[in-house]
């Protein structure tokens, strides 16, 4: 990938127009910390007036969609941004994990049936939904199997998520008010787990640079009780998969990064358009209701994510070093208001978009494999 040009500047974007405080400070923090890491001048936040003409590297807070979004940040291809870029909505959301239930089933504009079939053996049993009238016959054989799960394409964090155990359950959302306008959006059903460890595989291309890792995330609570999003412990190297691959490394984790890794070139292969610098991969592992060990890839991340902060403290440490071998980086999200641990590095503290408070650190740790 090309080195990033000294001549940039480098500006954060939250792409939503109501983004809670959070989302922001977090995009600035990181965008600050990567100029600083690069040698490269900050220029705040995106503002088509102050940087319209410039020549901008980019951290948008969620994947471009559309040539007419990218050409009007300057973004051209993946050497302009830290993320990635989709032409159509759908492909940067976890509906692309699955396929239809049949071939009348409706489908978005794009929607590439070949990426479903190289991703078939490393994803989860499951179908994807764009209209509520397609909902029962796709819902109707994985509830056969056990127990599913209802994934809204749009929800983040583990937030809007429903198990069902049985059609009468699943018939009685669809009773509900606003179930068309939910499955119009994009509804993933796939099979419930049980006793899940959630792995984080990825790798991103930076200032010419690239590093790949593989970890595990975890829940924690919100304010509200909700269990979401809490962390990723990450493992990282300088280089690519094969570097990672070196180390010594459980059974469990090398199907992650090769379930990964499947996903990640079928991408390429059924959405040609498609470009991006920071590519993370979400595997869960775990029982499926037969007591069977499953593993599968649920969803990419293409854009700025929990585990971006722990990316860019790797990146810090390899520029530092550039004779490590490996690195542990590990991102916190908590809910609780307490001191910053030692040798921490705070990213954001203050209200969330659903709590009073939120905390986000990273930590720095030694490979000792």
């Amino acid at each position: 990938m090309t080195p990033t040009n000294r001549k940039k500047i480098v500006v954060a974007h939250s792409i939503r127009p109501a983004a809670p405080l959070h989302e922001v400070e977090t995009n600035r923090a990181l965008a600050r910390w990567l100029a600083q890491i690069l040698g490269l001048d900050y220029g705040g936040s995106y503002s088509v007036d102050q940087h319209g003409q410039a020549d901008l590297y980019l951290l948008p807070t969620q994947t471009l969609v559309g040539p007419a979004q990218a050409l009007s940040l300057g973004v051209k291809g993946p050497e302009d941004l830290w993320g990635g870029y989709v032409d159509h909505d759908f492909i940067c959301t976890k509906a692309i994990t699955h396929g239809l239930h049949g071939p009348d089933a409706v489908a978005p504009e794009g929607w590439s049936p070949l990426f479903a079939e190289r991703v078939r053996a490393v994803v989860l049993d499951g179908l994807s939904v764009f209209a509520v009238q397609d909902a029962r016959a796709a819902a109707m054989p994985l509830l056969e199997l056990g127990p599913i799960r209802l994934k809204p394409v749009h929800a983040c964090a583990g937030r809007g998520q429903e198990v069902v155990d049985s059609l009468k359950q699943f018939d009685a959302i669809l009773a509900r008010a606003d179930v068309a306008d939910l499955f119009a959006q994009g509804v993933v059903l796939e099979q419930d787990l049980q006793d899940v460890v959630t792995h984080s595989v990825g790798q991103s291309f930076i200032g010419g640079r690239v590093f790949s890792y593989c970890g595990e995330q975890y829940l924690t609570q919100d304010g509200q009780g909700e269990a979401v999003y809490g962390g990723s412990n990450l493992l990282v190297v300088p280089g690519y998969y094969e570097e990672l691959l070196t180390l010594s490394l459980g059974e469990d984790v090398r199907l992650a990064i090769e379930q990964a890794q499947v996903f990640d070139n079928a991408a390429d292969e059924a959405y040609p358009g498609f470009y991006a610098s920071r590519r993370n991969y979400d595997i869960a592992q775990g029982l499926d209701s037969q007591g069977t060990q499953r593993s599968g890839v649920l969803e990419q991340s293409w854009r700025m994510g929990g585990a971006s902060s722990a990316e860019v403290a790797a990146l810090q440490s390899f520029i530092n070093d550039p004779g490590l071998r490996a690195i542990r980086v590990s991102s916190v999200e908590t809910y609780i208001d307490q001191p910053l641990p030692a040798n921490a590095i705070e990213i954001y503290r203050g209200p969330a978009e659903n709590s009073d408070f939120l905390l986000k650190y990273v930590t720095v740790q030694p490979y000792d494999g």
